[in-house]
């Protein structure tokens, strides 16, 4: 790529958050410095982008990969870590990773096409396929992350050692943390339980104020009755899972906690991505929980809650969100 960085318009809202405009500004260096390291060549960024800067990228030896600059939030802190868990099993592969300039090196999605483009059952035929190989238990996730160093080397085990940075205070008891660097469910949960009802009030109370206390009362419920810990990731959506050639679907961009399986559905459900309807909801919660052999009513009480947590973002709201908690409380 030649000429000047073209900011894709999904990251022009990072000009109003704290350490936004200073990531932006700096963008072309890091990519600079990233080019530099790897020997890369890289295209211009692809034009869907939220809170990372994503391109496609050439390797020396003709590897096609994509280099993604990451926003450094909580989130996707430990993204590195997870896919090097999953070593390409049903998502796609780490290939190198800099935790010091938050850049990712990783395998290319060829044709890319999004799971949305499927029919909606067909789509549900493939994640049910696809989930369970996800499911690394967290026995697997050392409390210190101390894996054999590969192409990252010694960087990620650096960039892991201070543990998460966290999305809400620390959670207690067995359903606490589960699984060192990742953060644990239940940290979540306590996080979100803790930010939803500030957040409601500073919007204006936006909608009735027992839907902000029945997502309370689900979430301290779950977070302290859950099943075996297992790795999740709470940004599973169709737009996030993209055919390959290498297999049929694999994952990309995840978002990783530690938590019972349950969980690791409610992106699916939630997401608009496979329609947005009652019918579709339901549709999506019925056939992922009986067919995964989850429980449904958890399912549905984590999809409740985490929906309404993510509801409100400073000043908006997302009222398809709400929509989706009406329909699942009807």
């Amino acid at each position: 790529m030649t000429g000047v960085l073209r900011i894709p318009e999904g990251l022009t809202w990072l000009h109003g958050i704290p350490g936004g405009p200073e990531w932006l500004a700096e963008l072309p260096e890091r990519l600079a410095r990233c080019t530099r390291r790897w020997s890369l060549r890289v295209g211009p960024p692809f034009g869907y982008a939220c809170a990372s800067l994503a391109m496609p990228a050439d390797l020396p030896d003709g590897t096609r990969a994509v280099l993604k600059l990451q926003f450094p939030d909580a989130e996707s802190e430990h993204e590195a870590i997870a896919l090097r868990r999953w070593d390409g099993n049903g998502a796609i592969r780490l290939f190198d990773h800099d935790p010091g300039l938050r850049a990712l090196l990783v395998e290319r999605c060829d044709p890319g096409t999004p799971l949305h483009v499927l029919p909606l059952d067909e789509a549900l035929d493939a994640v049910v396929a696809l989930l369970p190989r996800l499911w690394v238990p967290s026995a697997t996730t050392p409390e210190r992350p101390d894996d054999p160093p590969d192409r990252a080397g010694t960087a990620d085990a650096a960039a892991a050692g201070g543990g998460a940075a966290g999305d809400g205070a620390a959670g207690g008891g067995a359903a606490g943390r589960a699984g060192a660097p990742f953060m644990s469910l239940a940290e979540a949960a306590a996080g979100w339980s803790a930010r939803l009802p500030v957040k409601w009030e500073r919007a204006g109370q936006p909608y009735p104020r027992r839907l902000v206390d029945t997502a309370l009362d689900l979430l301290a419920g779950l977070a302290v009755s859950q099943g075996e810990q297992v790795l999740v990731n709470q940004d599973l959506h169709a737009g996030n899972v993209l055919r390959a050639e290498r297999e049929p679907w694999l994952v990309i961009d995840p978002k990783p906690l530690v938590g019972e399986r349950e969980f690791s559905v409610v992106p699916m459900v939630r997401g608009t991505e496979l329609g947005h309807s009652r019918s579709a909801v339901r549709r999506r919660l019925h056939r992922l929980s009986a067919e995964l052999g989850l429980d449904r009513d958890r399912v549905r009480g984590w999809t409740i809650g985490q929906t309404m947590a993510w509801s409100i973002d400073g000043d908006r709201v997302f009222t398809d969100h709400v929509e989706v908690v009406r329909w699942l409380l009807d």
